[in-house]
């Protein structure tokens, strides 16, 4: 068993969202594998997601065949908010994941319920946009993994779902360069890599202090 297959999930939404989810009808679990899409960009827009167990990957494809990924979608987040009537970003598993889809036109207050999540969510891309402003790879990820364990409520031990590249294309990095700078924090003593999947923070207060000048 893994460090990662150990580690408790803590609720990502807010109290608000949390109680919208318990009481607004969605459909039926949906389970995708590894790698699965979910809506693909372009594809229509309309319902709403929530991320009942697993991981989800948001991310869009430039002109040029790039891949960006914009986000990643925890436990208790719900994702697919659009502007107009298609998706301008694909969502895919990481790994094993449990999707329900949302149907806020059931519900005439769905509105005022939703708009707590509206703006979690827009604070996780600023977030995301900051990161990416720091001017060195190690900067951003330090920053990424102290987000990590923010988000997952563990002080020290934080769950790695997605693979190398998906960490690369959401700093802007090689895959490479992230391995070794892992490679690096680790021999600086601020992290141990137990498995691939999983992290364990020795010295946050000097993995903090790369990142925060």
């Amino acid at each position: 068993m893994t460090l990662q297959s150990q580690i408790v999930a803590a609720p990502y939404s807010s109290q608000a969202g949390s109680e919208y989810l318990n009481a607004v009808a969605m459909d039926a679990l949906a389970l995708y594998r590894n790698g699965a899409e979910i809506y693909g960009q372009g594809e229509e827009a309309g319902p709403l997601y929530a991320v009942e167990f697993g991981c989800v990957r948001i991310g869009r494809f430039t002109s040029d065949g790039k891949r960006q990924v914009c986000g990643f979608c925890f436990a208790g987040d719900v994702f697919g908010w659009e502007s107009g009537e298609e998706h301008q970003f694909f969502a895919e598993a990481v790994g094993s994941c449990g999707i329900r889809v949302l149907r806020p036109h059931r519900d005439e207050q769905a509105s005022t319920k939703l708009l707590p999540m509206v703006i979690q969510s827009l604070a996780r891309l600023q977030e995301h946009v900051i990161l990416l402003g720091y001017i060195t790879v190690d900067e951003r990820l330090a920053a990424f993994l102290h987000y990590l364990a923010e988000r997952q409520g563990h002080d020290r031990y934080i769950s790695l779902p997605m693979q190398r590249t998906d960490i690369a294309d959401y700093l802007g990095v090689s895959s490479e360069t992230v391995s070794r700078i892992l490679r690096r924090f680790k021999d600086r003593g601020l992290i141990r890599l137990p498995d691939i999947h999983s992290v364990e923070i020795v010295n946050r207060g000097a993995l903090a202090r790369i990142f925060a000048h």
